[in-house]
Order: structure tokens, then sequence, then C-alpha cells
């Protein structure tokens, strides 16, 4: 019987799905809210004295009023609703804040009182609309104290003055911080998406590096071997078995690297590096010289210079008539260095190589300069490839690791 899958989302997909929420349900709190201060003003007509043809002009206009608030608070709405129109306007949102001042103060001439709780829209509108703090404030001052005025021009006294401004004033502040809210709330939710996706694709990045870095030397080994047991199978078979066999192992070692990349990052030994390429190398008839100096380093760089080291005896391999090779490490004050170098290479081709670079010494270049290291490679003076690298040992916490010949 095959198992049912699961209904349960995992804790990622909740996450995911939870910010995806955030962003609307930010917009629908501001939506409830602009809507509910429509409402009171459509409560102050209705209550108002007026004939039925005036009521629905003041209805109109108050539509209009509430339309340039949702387009102002919402910088993205008119661009989809009327994309022209949003072109056209582009980043001057001062014209629907002039028309909408235009809307709160002159009708306010006409319907009085119950026009007033439409100057405290408009003073959040200014606190969104003028970015400048001084411009911003200052308009906000502006549209409350000449509210006050008007008041005073249709004959209300002290107390409904003061009512109206502390009402205008927590109905500003309020259209503002909502409105402001909601794009924060936008950009965090854009912000992480991006992340997300930057670390998915440095992730990708990542595998492909170590895939490469580990994988290549391992592959490389497989197919010389091959390649030796195939030409010793008529006249040594007792040897070809032997290659067959290690063969065997190295297929059984790029298995397990493929899996510890899968589950992050592999630590690795120069010192098991150097004494697994001594042995291939002698059965591949190159001569190799090895100075690797006693040292105790941090883990971290021991697997940097594995790491490099294996790239390099894979480039060894692949693009170089090789018969000798050299292999030294040292310390140079708090920084600890690696050499590889080899013949049989063609300087023409070497050069293109070193300048051009492939895939591996790009990774290459990379885990070392995370290090605070610098990687050199060319050909030397003598004709002989060289692949240098140096990296400080401040400031790399890692667990110490001993390196020896």
């Amino acid at each position: 019987m095959e198992p049912m899958e699961s209904d349960v989302l995992p804790l990622g997909g909740t996450d995911q799905t939870a910010a995806q929420l955030a962003p609307r349900i930010a917009a629908g709190i501001t939506t409830v809210i602009l809507l509910a201060f429509g409402f009171v003003a459509v409560t102050y007509l209705m209550a108002a004295d007026h004939s039925p043809v005036l009521l629905a002009e003041a209805l109109g206009l108050l539509a209009v009023v509430l339309a340039l608030q949702f387009c102002i608070s919402f910088p993205g709405l008119l661009p989809r609703l009327a994309p022209r129109l949003g072109a056209r306007l582009g980043r001057r949102a001062w014209r629907l804040l002039l028309l909408q001042a235009l809307l709160t103060f002159v009708p306010l001439l006409q319907f009085g009182q119950a026009w007033l709780p439409l100057p405290g829209l408009l003073a959040g509108s200014a606190l969104l609309v003028l970015r400048d703090a001084r411009q911003g404030w200052g308009a906000f001052a502006a549209i409350v104290l000449s509210t006050d005025v008007l008041q005073f021009g249709i004959g209300l006294g002290w107390r409904d003055i003061s009512y109206t401004t502390v009402s205008t004033i927590l109905t500003g502040l309020v259209v503002f911080a909502l409105s402001r809210l909601t794009g924060m709330v936008g950009e965090v939710h854009r912000s992480r998406a991006e992340l997300a996706q930057f670390a998915v694709t440095q992730e990708r990045l990542r595998f492909a590096r170590d895939l490469h870095d580990l994988l290549g030397y391992s592959l490389s080994t497989i197919t010389l071997k091959c390649e030796l047991a195939y030409r010793l199978t008529p006249v040594a078979a007792d040897q070809a078995r032997q290659e067959i066999s290690e063969v065997l192992d190295i297929s059984r070692q790029a298995l397990a690297d493929v899996r510890a990349v899968a589950h992050g990052y592999r630590k690795m030994s120069l010192r098991t590096e150097v004494c697994d390429a001594q042995a291939m190398l002698a059965v591949l008839g190159v001569q190799a010289k090895v100075n690797v100096a006693y040292e105790t380093l941090p883990a971290e760089v021991d697997t940097v210079l594995a790491t490099v080291f294996r790239e390099g005896l894979t480039n060894i391999l692949r693009h170089s008539a090789v018969k000798r090779c050299e292999i030294e490490t040292g310390r140079r004050g708090d920084a600890v260095w690696f050499r590889l170098a080899n013949d049989g290479v063609v300087r023409a081709a070497s050069a293109r190589g070193s300048h051009e670079g492939g895939s591996g010494i790009e990774n290459l270049t990379f885990r070392v300069k995370r290090l605070g290291g610098h990687l050199t490679v060319g050909v030397a003076d003598n004709g002989w490839f060289e692949l240098r690298l140096e990296v400080p040992l401040n400031g790399v916490g890692a667990t110490p690791t001993t390196v020896r010949p």
C-alpha cells in the first residue's frame, strides 16, 4: 500500500505563507480604516440639513476624495488601475495632493460642519506625499490651522473647534502611520523574497564549487587508471586487477564526496590528499618531490589547502605530459603558503589558461579570498607551471589539525 501524502505543510512553507499574507493583512487593515473614515463623513452629511440634490453632490465629491486618498495611501494602485494615467503622473503625486486639497477646502465653504471629517485625511496625505520632514509637517500644521480658521468663518464656537482640531490631528496621524506601515510591510516582504532567492543562488554556487573541486580529481584519476588497466590487461593481469580495485575505491570515495556536498561543507586534510597523490603518481611514473612541513593549521585552512592541491593535481593530470612535480608548504610570518609545480606544460597553452582561467581556478580563488589570502597561477621562468597561494592564519577560528608529510 502506498503511503498517503501528508496534508500538513512543512515549517518553511508555513513561514512563507505567513510572509505572503502579511502585506495583504496590512493593506486590508488600512483599507478598512480609510473606509471607516469615509463612513464617518457620510454620517456627517446625512445628519446635515441638505437637499437631496446637494446631498448627492456631496456624496459624489466624497467618493472622489476617498479615491484620491486610496491612490495616495497605496502608490501602486493607480498604475495598476490606470497605467497611462499612472505613467503620466509618475512621481508627481503632489498633483493628487493639490486636487485633494481643492476638494477638501472649497466644498467646506458650502457644506460647512458636515465636511469637517475630510481635512484629517488631507493632513495624512500631506505627510505621505511631501517626504521632506519640514515640508510635510509644515503642510500638516497649515491644514490644521486653516481648518480652524474656516470653522471660525462658519460660526463655530471654541468647543467645536477644539474637538475638530484634535480629530483632524488624530485622523491625519492614523492615515499617515497606517499607510506608511503598509508600504514598509510590502518592502520587507519583497526584501525577504530577494534574500531567499539570493540564499538559494549562493547555495547553488557552493554546491557547484564543491562538486567540481571534490569530484574533478577523483574522476580524472578514474579515467587514467582505467586507461592504464586497459593497457596492462594483456601483459600484467595481476596489476590490472589492482588498478581496477583502486578505481573501485576511488569511485566509492567520489560517491561519498557527492553525499558530503549534499549535506554541507566537507572537511579535508592536506596530509591525506598528499599521501594519496604520491601513491597514484608513483603508479603513473611521475617523480614527485614532496616537502610538506609539520604544521598545525586551523581545519578551515587545511581544507582549503587540500582543495587547492586536489584541483591543481587534477589540472596536472588532464592538461600536461607531466614527468616531475613538486609539492611544498611553509610558513611566512602569520601566514601559510603552498606551492604546486609541474613540468610537461606547453607555455602558450599555460599562459592562455592562466589568463582566462576555468571554473576550477575561479572556485579556488573564491575559497582563498574568503580566508583573506591570494592565489596565483602561471608559467615560471624555468617553464614549469606553478600554482601558489598564501593564506593568513590570524582571525581564522577553526579546530587545529596537523599536516604531516
